[in-house]
Formats: structure tokens, sequence, C-alpha cells
């Protein structure tokens, strides 16, 4: 028979259409995004200045919170795959409407760690079965659209949430901003339950040594491993979006500044580049991808820590072509916040893939549990290292003497940013920080193309060994 005889089957057409199910979770996502992210970027503010943590204790308090939310997907997810989706979700929302609510009608130190708790065994739930949704509504080919989809509707919450957290903070006060948080967890509860159908696949009630056996798995896997930990250095230089960024901001430029919508260049960026620049990588290997990453967000920290340089040069006030003025720290921020964004549109959909791809039959939310497991490790040292660093570099103004507290109202106090009153002494070198997450991202770049030299001098080996059978095998 000839090749014309079985012609080569024609390649597949890709598409943007997905089942219902798919988008309906990620209409609950951008619910719960536009919650969380609504909550989180006020939460260190919240717990030093409502609750009456210091920064060092914030950076503890929000620090277990922020890291620990990563590390439960791994159990959640596989809770999740024994008892179905749709109960794993509906279960996730009823836990966060009551969580946000408490977290905003008390302010007692006790009853903000547990609702901050079940708050957090709530979201641990909704990521694995968001992300292992979209895994399950989409095959190999459609899974890098599928999962840029779902990240640009991520942003779209997050976007939406910070966008309504400054208002709220600043005409009602910062527990408004949890009460609208748990109305938005309420109505995520009711679409889930009204629409939201299990995919096929959950619901395979594995034993326990079952479960951890499949733990085991994950933990041998050698490259998925390495991975988690390297890409780690992203997300510390990410979490300090919300981690420093908000007090950062406030307490050099004043309080009538806008972190919120500063924090907000992020997911815009992303909303609008994540799609073509998926499709730009789509034939990239995930480390490659993950790479450019890697080399764009240290320049992401340094321009953030530049900004004495460019204050140096034009003074108190950066003319934006003529229609507006902005601070030298604003300006900075935009640049560096842009570029976090640009990092994120390279690294977060080809990280997912990669992740789900390392998943066995059954075990997909397991899976996309254990991916969360690199933000663990990056915002619990993130937190941490900020409330250390902001104490040393960037007090809080209210910790400090009161005639150097009277100048730094001076310093702040115009909201054009103008004043003729230097800021203290105090905050001399608070650009600093930055440096510091600068260095951190290097060092993941570095990681990565180590990382990368020896997994394609691995994957090299693997081929040629398998030629060398293949050819003794026709032999």
């Amino acid at each position: 028979m000839t090749s014309a005889a079985f012609p080569e089957p024609a390649p597949q057409k890709l598409s943007w259409r997905f089942p219902r199910t798919f988008w309906v979770a990620n209409g609950a996502e951008l619910l719960e995004r536009a919650a969380y992210y609504g909550m989180f970027i006020a939460l260190a503010l919240y717990l030093t200045e409502r609750v009456g943590f210091s920064d060092f204790q914030t950076g503890i308090v929000a620090g277990c919170f922020a890291s620990v939310l990563y590390l439960l997907p791994m159990f959640t997810g596989a809770l999740a795959d024994r008892i179905g989706f749709r109960q794993a979700l509906m279960l996730a929302f009823a836990l966060l409407t009551v969580g946000y609510f408490t977290l905003g009608v008390s302010q007692q130190k006790p009853i903000v760690i547990l609702a901050l708790a079940i708050i957090m065994v709530g979201g641990a739930i909704v990521k694995p079965v968001i992300s292992g949704t979209a895994a399950k509504c989409s095959d190999d080919a459609h899974r890098p659209r599928a999962f840029s989809i779902f990240y640009m509707v991520i942003n779209i919450g997050a976007f939406s949430g910070k966008s309504i957290a400054k208002p709220l903070r600043t005409e009602l006060g910062l527990e408004y901003i949890n009460y609208y948080a748990a109305i938005m967890a309420l109505l995520a509860f009711i679409f889930v339950a009204l629409l939201y159908r299990n995919v096929g696949g959950e619901g395979s009630n594995r034993s326990v040594r079952e479960i951890v056996r499949g733990l085991g798995k994950v933990f041998s896997n050698g490259r998925f491993m390495c991975l988690i930990v390297i890409v780690a250095g992203f997300w510390a230089i990410q979490g300090q979006l919300y981690a420093s960024m908000p007090k950062y901001v406030l307490r050099l430029v004043g309080e009538h500044a806008a972190p919120e919508w500063l924090a907000n260049i992020n997911p815009l960026v992303v909303v609008l580049l994540v799609v073509p620049i998926t499709h730009l990588v789509r034939r990239f290997k995930p480390a490659s991808s993950i790479g450019i990453a890697l080399g764009i967000v240290p320049l992401a920290a340094l321009s953030i820590a530049v900004s004495p340089l460019l204050q140096a040069r034009a003074g108190t006030q950066v003319d934006i072509f003529g229609w507006f003025s902005l601070h030298p720290i604003t300006v900075m921020a935009v640049c560096g916040i842009a570029l976090l964004g640009l990092a994120e549109c390279f690294l977060s959909p080809k990280y997912y893939e990669f992740a789900s791809k390392q998943a066995p039959p059954g075990q997909v939310g397991m899976y996309m549990g254990y991916q969360s497991l690199t933000t663990f490790l990056a915002w619990g040292f993130a937190f941490l290292s900020s409330g250390y660093l902001l104490t040393r570099f960037c007090p809080d103004p209210k910790t400090l003497p009161p005639e150097v507290y009277a100048q730094w109202q001076a310093a702040t106090s115009t909201a054009a940013g103008a004043s003729a009153t230097p800021l203290p002494e105090a905050y001399a070198h608070a650009h600093y920080l930055w440096y510091v997450y600068a260095a951190v991202g290097v060092v993941a770049f570095a990681a990565l193309l180590v990382f990368k030299f020896i997994t394609d001098r691995i994957d090299r080996r693997r081929e040629q060994a398998a030629q060398e059978a293949e050819v003794k095998a026709s032999a």
C-alpha cells in the first residue's frame, strides 16, 4: 500500500469553545477572586490599623494565612476528587461567606485569626477545583487556551476587587471591604448551586492509603518539585504587591495615595496580554516561557527601588505628558507593577499546564493543588521578610517619636505631594527593601538556567538511549 492510500489525518483545528461547566467554573472563580483580592490588598493595613498588630506581627499573621492557604490545596484537591467538584465548591463558598463576614464584624485578635482560618480552608478548596475543572474540560491541544482564559478571569476578578477596595476603605472603612467579600462569596455559592455540573472523574473514592501514596508520588517527581521551588522566587516578589507595597506607598507618598489602584495595574496587564502571549509561546517548553518571566521579574523590583534617582532629578512631582503629575514613587511603582504583570503572562498559564500534565488519571485535583506549593513557599517568605524589612527601612509612622511623626505628617499632608518638608530620616533607605527582592529574582533566574541545562541534558541522553535501543531491536 502507498502512503497515499492512507493519508495523514488532518491536524486538529483549535477552538475557543468549551463545555458549559468550564464557563460556569470561571464565573465562580471571577466572583471568588473579586472577594479575595478586595480583602487581601487591604489585609496588611487592616491587621495593623484596625486589629492592632505591629508590622512584624502582621507579617507573621498574614504570612501564615497566605502561605498555608496555598499549602492546603494538596489535601483539599484530593478531597475534591473524592467527594465531587460541585459539592466541594458549595462547601468552599459557604465557608468563605462565613469567614469574610466574621473578619469584618469583629476586630478582636482571636476572632480575626479564626476568621482568617475559615477563609483559608474555603479558599484552599476552591483553588484546585476550578483549575481542575479547566483541565478536565479541555484536551491536550486546547489546554493552553483553557488556562489562558482561566488566568484572564482570575485577573478580571482581581481587578474588580481591588478597584472597589479603595472607595470602600476611604469612604466607609476597612471593615466594609470584608462585608463586600462576603457578598461576593455568597453570590458564588448561589451560582454554583444553580448552574455547576460535575465533570467526569470526580468521586473516585480513593482510600486514605491511596491518597498518601499519591502524595508520595508528587513529592518524588523531582522536576515538578524543583520547578516549584524556583518559581517561588517570582511569587515572593509578586507577593510584595500585598505585603509591602500598600504600606510603602502610603508611608512615603501619603494617606491620599491609592495603592489598591496601583496594584490593579498587574491584573490589567495580564487581562490585556495573557491570551496573545500564551499564543505566542504555545510551542515553548514550560521552562523556556517561565525563564522569560524570571528574567523580567528582577527588573520589576529594581524599577521601584530606583525611585529616589528619579526624585533626585525631577523633584517630588513628575509631569506625565502635560496631562497630570505623579510622585516619583508612584511613577516607578507603575513601571514595576506593569513588569510584574508582563512576567505573569509568560509564567502562569505554562506553569498550570505543566502541573496538569504531571497528573495521573483521576488525580487532577490533587496535582493542581500541589502546584500551589510554590506560592506557599513564596508568600511565607514574602510576608515574613516584609514585616522585618518594613520595620527596618519603612516603619509605621505611629511608632515614631512625636516630633518625628509630626514631620512625617507635614511631609505627606498635601495631595499634590509637593510639601516643602522632607520625610524623616527613618525613611531615607526605604527603597532598600526592593533591592532585596531584586536579588531574590536574580537568584531564581540563575537557578532556572541551571535547571534547564540539567533537564535538557537528561532529556537528550534519554532520547539517544531510546534511539539506540530501537536500532538494536530492529537489528
